[in-house]
């Protein structure tokens, strides 16, 4: 494998091999990530103390800092242990007080002695109408006045490094960065008006009022990092590419049968996803594709007609899903569709044992099943495919890159589709996937009809189950979501318990099913199975049902506590609605008085069901991390770039890296030697070891 580069090597030494940065202040700075030089040029400072000297502190803002030249005046020793020391100067226009606290007399002598001049600088405050500096954070002997910045930059910090010691360290790991040559394409970087690398990290690293340096400097290194992430991603593209597919081309007589017994058409975007994915089954390089649609855009039909491209070119078919409910629910909806195509389905998940599952096997390796539903049970090293053409992921943020590759192995050559229903916003869509094509579903199939939205104050929940009541009679179907399981002191929610009985007691003991986490799977499936075949009218559940249910005549969507939920979960939780006949509605329940965010959020879902705006304002409001949850999102953590300021700055990455790619598959040329640099420097180790095997 390739070596890091020598230029770089100060950079990856020890954290202790900086100034001031000893054993202990080295542990604490590893809380922040930082355990190298390097990652201390990305801690920027997040703000600056003006240290500008002035002539008095005569119409400075009070309580504020100050830097004034002073002439020391008589020292006012504490009365008693510990009380205040005061020192009292004049600067060019007023006199005011310097105070110390548990001072020691003959240190503050020698600091500050009688009738000599000194530049102070610290905050200044009033206090008895009498302006005095507490601990001044810099006491200078005037002919030192130039050491003191004009502005000195404010870091982030973590227990037991103080911002001096941050501040020096900085300054000791800029002098270790190297001159480097353009990694970014020259015509961007004047294009923009911005530094080179080194000159952006000093700038960055000296904040001062002029803000257009600081924001170029910024949107540089932010650039640089997304660069780096997106060469990586598209080096792992192209090392996929590479991989031989299998050219799955059907003459197309199964996918006609299906249309036929359809009884509507297609959307433009199913159309259009559709012949994407038959245009990348048919190459002779492995597909990876992510199908992204919104709540009911029609994901299942577009799904299908992917299986049966693999199943009419004489192979088979799996599509996975995380949840055994949900790898029913999908057999429920491709069912009928596979009949009307003649094709055999099964499915297989943890639950078959014995003889039933040694029989789905035989059939499976005989190539008698053409498709495959299940969940991870399909990983298992028992499971052989006779020819397996397409994997389904379905619910990727489950799955992560690892899972996509373990599936790769079941059949050597075979193409990827991931699905998902969550609306992902552009800029993260690129970050997470930006190794995949996407396919956007982003029209819903005709006779969806819109689901009314309105908000209503728990204070009314009796006059909600009163409306309940007619609407059960009459057939209708209903989702009641509640927060918590359990009712705890410090989180005031509603037990899905207690909701369970109360609704019990107002609708009748045969009427209402309760589905909740920490119940075993069997009790739950069997309320499920209650509910979907009609038994039951009211499901109470917590969020279990957030995902994939799907019961067409449930037609109310009750939601408590709203305010507590996402804005991801709401529209999730929405969509079980709205997927029959019937008009669909959804009650939002909040507590009153709500937060502005709240309330924000919740107004926003009365206005809206495109869910992609529902998600790009949700990135607004959240940020990146919290809206998939960092733990399980595989986003890379940026230092200095930020998913929602910097979404422009991600798609250039993206076109950037893949045409440099194309143009220089190996970075063996000038840029491409610059961008091995640059990954390096980002820490990208994986790229360098695609290049390298590449």
């Amino acid at each position: 494998m390739a070596e890091r580069p020598e230029i770089l090597f100060p950079l990856f030494g020890q954290v202790q091999t900086l100034p001031g940065i000893g054993p202990k202040s080295a542990k604490s700075l590893e809380n922040m990530g930082v355990f190298a030089p390097r990652d201390l040029l990305f801690v920027l400072p997040h703000g600056a103390i003006d240290r500008r000297l002035r002539p008095s502190i005569r119409g400075a803002e009070i309580p504020g800092v100050v830097t004034v030249e002073i002439a020391v005046g008589a020292h006012r020793p504490a009365a008693r242990r510990g009380g205040a020391y005061r020192i009292m100067v004049e600067d060019a226009e007023e006199s005011f007080a310097l105070v110390f606290f548990h001072a020691r007399g003959d240190y503050l002598k020698k600091l500050l002695p009688e009738g000599s001049r000194r530049i102070v600088s610290g905050r200044l405050e009033l206090f008895d109408g009498v302006a005095q500096m507490v601990h001044p954070d810099h006491v200078l002997p005037v002919a030192e006045a130039r050491d003191l910045p004009e502005f000195e930059p404010i870091y982030p910090l973590t227990q037991g490094v103080s911002q001096k010691a941050m501040g020096k360290a900085a300054q000791a790991a800029l002098s270790r960065a190297p001159e480097v040559s353009e990694w970014i394409d020259a015509e961007l970087v004047s294009q923009r008006a911005w530094p080179t690398w080194r000159d952006a990290l000093n700038q960055a690293h000296a904040p001062n009022d002029d803000t257009s340096v600081l924001d170029r400097a910024r949107a540089r290194l932010a650039y640089d990092e997304l660069f780096a992430h997106q060469v990586t991603l598209a080096l792992a593209r192209a090392q996929s590419r590479r991989k031989k597919g299998q050219a799955t081309v059907g003459p197309g007589h199964l996918r006609d049968k299906v249309l036929k017994s359809l009884p509507y058409a297609p959307t433009g975007a199913q159309q259009r996803a559709i012949q994407e994915i038959a245009k990348d089954m048919g190459g002779d390089t492995r597909m990876s594709r992510l199908l992204q649609g919104d709540v009911g855009a029609g994901k299942t039909l577009v799904a299908v007609m992917a299986l049966l491209i693999a199943v009419e070119a004489g192979g088979q078919g799996v599509m996975m899903t995380p949840t055994e409910i949900l790898a029913r629910q999908h057999l429920e909806s491709v069912q009928p569709l596979a009949e009307a195509a003649g094709v055999r389905v099964e499915i297989l998940t943890g639950r078959d044992r014995g003889a039933d599952r040694a029989e789905k096997l035989r059939a499976l390796q005989a190539g008698d099943i053409d498709i495959l539903l299940g969940t991870h049970a399909v990983f298992q090293d028992d499971v052989i495919f006779r020819d397996l053409r397409l994997a389904i992921v379905d619910e990727q943020h489950r799955f992560g890159v690892r899972q996509r590759l373990l599936l790769g192995k079941k059949g050597a050559q075979a193409d990827v589709l991931v699905m998902t229903a969550t609306p992902i916003p552009r800029s993260l869509a690129l970050t997470q996937y930006g190794d995949m094509d996407v396919s956007v579903l982003d029209e819903k199939p005709p006779g969806r009809k819109p689901i009314k939205t309105a908000l209503i104050s728990t204070d009314r929940l009796e006059e909600v189950v009163n409306h309940l009541r007619p609407a059960v009679a009459e057939g209708k179907q209903a989702y009641w979501v509640c927060p918590l399981v359990e009712e705890s002191e410090t989180v005031d929610l509603t037990a899905a318990e207690d909701r369970f009985k109360h609704l019990r007691a107002a609708l009748g003991e045969d009427v209402v099913a309760l589905v909740h986490g920490q119940m075993p799977a069997a009790d739950k499936d069997a309320a499920m199975a209650k509910f979907v075949a009609g038994d039951r009218q009211v499901l109470v559940a917590t969020t279990v049902i957030e995902v994939g249910v799907n019961v067409p005549n449930a037609s109310i969507m009750v939601i408590e506590r709203a305010e507590t939920f996402g804005l991801a979960q709401l529209h999730q939780l929405r969509g079980r609605v709205g997927r029959g006949e019937a008009e669909a509605t959804c009650l939002l329940m909040y507590r009153a008085p709500m937060s502005e965010t709240a309330e924000k959020r919740l107004i926003l879902m009365r206005e809206t069901e495109d869910g992609f705006r529902i998600a790009e304002t949700d990135l607004e409001m959240r940020g990146a991390g919290d809206m998939i949850g960092t733990a399980q999102s595989g986003l890379p953590r940026f230092r200095i770039a930020d998913l929602e300021r910097d979404a422009g700055l991600m798609a250039l990455a993206q076109s950037d890296a893949r045409t440099l790619l194309t143009l220089d598959p190996k970075l063996e040329g000038d840029r491409g030697r610059s961008v091995r640099v640059l990954l390096w420097l980002m820490g990208q180790d994986e790229a360098i070891r695609l290049i390298s095997v590449g």
